[in-house]
């Protein structure tokens, strides 16, 4: 259960009301400490003495003040925590209810295993991007913060068949390892690979000798942070130009300038025309700067005369809009 300011406020004032009280009766009726916070309680929690009651004046109309004014933020507090677990548990129900409805009905979506500070990055941009996907964390913290930011999450260990079974990978297109450790995702990887063989699957590396191990269990790709990190932190140094450059064609939120990869798939207007012939320099201002294969060969800069066929994935580039506009002729 989450503390509210109300109910941290209220457990303020409570033990302050106790630190008075026992204090209170130590003083007035010369009760010893633990004898103070006893009978404080015992008034509080509205029990009775019993063995005990206080005996001077003093102490009685003390008594008066601590019943009236603690009694009623004693059960005050008690009920605001009661109505703050209850409303928080059904919340918790009808919302997992809510999520596991969303998620038997998604296809074709990108299961993210581990919700770090990478973990996140993916879904903002897969969601940015309007690419379904959800996320596995066991953390309860990071779950919570999951639900925060809106994103579709699952809570469960992620290397466990039923788990990944109730994220749906028999229907994912692609899973996404990014869990602390190498033994991790080489485990979700063969774990996804039994469930789906035909799922794309790609995993973050800590060690640079666990790359080959992650790509012989499944991986389509692996890739390290650290590695990514280092060469893109040299390239601002030696070629700052270029690293602008791609930053600027990379950037969603770029408007001036945008680079996408564009699949051409089986009703494509495109297929069996010359890029010359497209007329997608003509119609949409757009450059051709690379043609990557379904065999996983890439044809950079490719000539006027190639020939666009199914299944070639396009790396255009060009104006932010007239991409989308292109993107979308793709499948007409």
């Amino acid at each position: 259960m989450i503390l509210t300011t109300k109910i941290k406020i209220s457990l303020v004032i409570l033990l302050t009301i106790f630190v008075i009280g026992t204090v209170g009766f130590h003083f007035l009726e010369g009760w010893n400490l633990l004898d103070s916070l006893y009978a404080t309680i015992a008034t509080l929690s509205t029990v009775g003495y019993g063995d005990f009651s206080p005996e001077t004046n003093a102490g009685k109309i003390f008594t008066i003040f601590v019943i009236i004014f603690g009694v009623g933020m004693m059960f005050y507090t008690l009920v605001l925590m009661a109505e703050t677990f209850i409303e928080g548990r059904l919340r918790y129900v009808l919302g997992r209810g809510k999520l596991e409805k969303i998620i038997e009905k998604m296809h074709n979506h990108y299961i993210i295993c581990g919700g770090g500070r990478i973990g996140f990055l993916i879904c903002r941009e897969l969601m940015a991007g309007k690419v379904p996907c959800l996320v596995i964390d066991n953390d309860p913290e990071v779950i919570q913060k999951a639900g925060e930011e809106g994103f579709i999450y699952t809570k469960g260990d992620a290397t466990q068949d039923k788990v990944l079974l109730g994220a749906g990978i028999k229907r994912a297109k692609g899973i996404i390892c990014v869990l602390p450790s190498d033994a991790e995702n080489l485990y979700v990887i063969l774990t996804a690979k039994e469930l789906n063989q035909d799922i794309y699957i790609m995993a973050r590396s800590e060690e640079e000798e666990s790359e080959h191990r992650l790509i012989r269990a499944g991986a389509d790709k692996v890739m390290s942070p650290y590695t990514l990190g280092g060469v893109r932190m040299a390239m601002a140094i030696m070629r700052p130009a270029m690293l602008d450059f791609i930053e600027i064609t990379t950037n969603r939120q770029s408007l001036e300038l945008r680079m996408e990869e564009v699949s051409i798939c089986a009703n494509s207007q495109f297929i069996a025309k010359t890029l010359e012939d497209s007329g997608i320099r003509k119609r949409f201002g757009l450059i051709i700067v690379a043609v990557k294969k379904d065999s996983g060969k890439m044809i950079f800069n490719p000539l006027a005369n190639y020939v666009i066929e199914q299944g070639d994935r396009l790396i255009a580039m060009g104006e932010d809009e007239n991409v989308k506009q292109f993107a979308q002729s793709c499948l007409a």
